[in-house]
């Protein structure tokens, strides 16, 4: 199957081959033809599996008929990375339509938002709280939507979102059409789902668990040995971008610190920065400028770059869904990933937790450059050692991709 079969508009397929697509996602192909009819959807698929454009697509096609400049859609996102996120799909794929989007967060100018509304668009990607902040001051009427998206419900449930989003649903027509994705589906959101949708289509990509096209290893690991651990990883194995997973923003942001002193290229991102300074980290990360990324679980979902080869759980994730998240930033559409764990025993019943999740149990390994001082990793989570081969090192701060920094020799991302 290919794009020409759903029989979209010619603009919106010209978009479509300009942003590279050719061969639908499984929850494209299943979704979009439920949401051209006009059917409330439930859509449950893993994290990269290409949700965006299932709910975008069709509801680009549905604009191309009807009123301009009146608010008909409504996409709610729980960060504003996703938001952006979303918004940036939106205009790549209706380029040629003369469809506007505009976004709804905060951390923002709130007048330059309103402006861009006053101006007149089809489409508000949003957050709940700056959203429900310019409806209380009248600057947004969205009675005439025809269309809402909840996009990863679960993460905006995870946020303490639910009343906010209770809300912006009484705002809206009763008549319209729905459109749920979430990559888990806890009972708050079953509840939700079960509430706002009518008669729903459910669409449910495989498990709710990592892509399998990420492989898991578990790194046993004290913590006062965690950074050079993560010093030696990064300096002996081959990498692409690699994003690291911290549990507070203060240790990503002196992590990160200490790997741009160690001539890395990399950034921080977490929830005390800027709109600004995070989408310049984002951005960064995506275009190269940084190899890589140290964030905070907040930013786990607006994280759209295809081609990271690496995640590494600096911080043991607090909850299944977390590590769900975390992983599925890596093996995107098919292609392939590898996620490491550091873990010290006290993780023991997460890391059981995960094992039965991906019904699998994750490989011990001890990684074979690195002093552990004693310290006996094949002993921990009745591990097994699994000594890995040295591998062509990656591009370091300032130097090539196959080369090492002048400055730094041997240090690579």
């Amino acid at each position: 199957m290919n794009f020409e079969d759903f029989s979209l508009d010619p603009r919106i397929s010209a978009g479509i081959k300009i942003a590279g697509y050719s061969i639908p996602t499984p929850i494209q192909e299943q979704a979009i033809p439920i949401v051209l009819e006009g059917r409330d959807v439930l859509g449950i698929a893993q994290t990269g599996t290409g949700k965006t454009a299932a709910f975008v697509l069709p509801i680009l096609q549905r604009l191309t008929q009807g009123k301009l400049r009146v608010v008909r859609a409504l996409i709610v996102s729980p960060t504003r990375e996703l938001a952006e996120q979303t918004h940036q799909a939106i205009k790549s794929l209706g380029k040629k339509t003369k469809i506007r989007s505009v976004t709804v967060y905060g951390g923002v100018n709130k007048n330059r938002q309103v402006e861009a509304l006053r101006r007149g668009a089809e489409i508000i990607v949003a957050c709940p709280g700056r959203l429900l902040d310019i409806v209380s001051d009248g600057n947004i009427d969205l009675s005439q939507v025809e269309v809402l998206v909840l996009d990863e419900a679960d993460r905006m449930c995870d946020m303490g979102f639910l009343p906010d989003i209770r809300r912006i649903i009484k705002l809206l027509p009763k008549e319209r059409q729905t459109l749920f994705f979430s990559a888990t589906m806890p009972k708050d959101i079953r509840k939700l789902a079960d509430t706002i949708l009518n008669n729903p289509a459910t669409v449910q990509i495989g498990m709710i668990a990592p892509a399998n096209t990420v492989s898991h290893a578990l790194y046993p690991v004290p913590f006062a040995l965690k950074k050079n651990l993560l010093f030696a990883m990064l300096k002996n194995t081959a990498t692409g971008r690699v994003l690291i997973f911290t549990r507070t923003k203060r240790r990503a942001r002196f992590l990160a610190r200490d790997l741009d002193k160690q001539r890395y290229r990399v950034s921080a991102l977490q929830g005390n920065m800027s709109q600004n300074a995070r989408q310049r980290a984002i951005d960064g990360f995506r275009n190269g400028k940084y190899d890589i990324l140290v964030a905070t679980d907040v930013a786990s979902r607006g994280i759209d770059v295809s081609d990271i080869s690496h995640v590494i759980n600096y911080d043991m994730p607090d909850t299944i869904d977390a590590y769900t998240h975390r992983i599925g930033r890596t093996g995107r559409v098919d292609q392939s990933g590898e996620a490491f764990t550091f873990a010290s025993p006290d993780d023991s019943p997460m890391v059981r937790e995960i094992e039965k999740t991906l019904k699998t149990r994750i490989e011990r390994r001890r990684f074979p450059e690195f002093n552990y001082n004693g310290f006996r990793p094949e002993n921990q989570f009745q591990g097994q050692r699994s000594n890995q081969p040295r591998k062509k090192l990656s591009h370091p701060k300032n130097g090539s991709r196959n080369g090492t920094s002048q400055r730094n020799k041997g240090y690579t991302a």
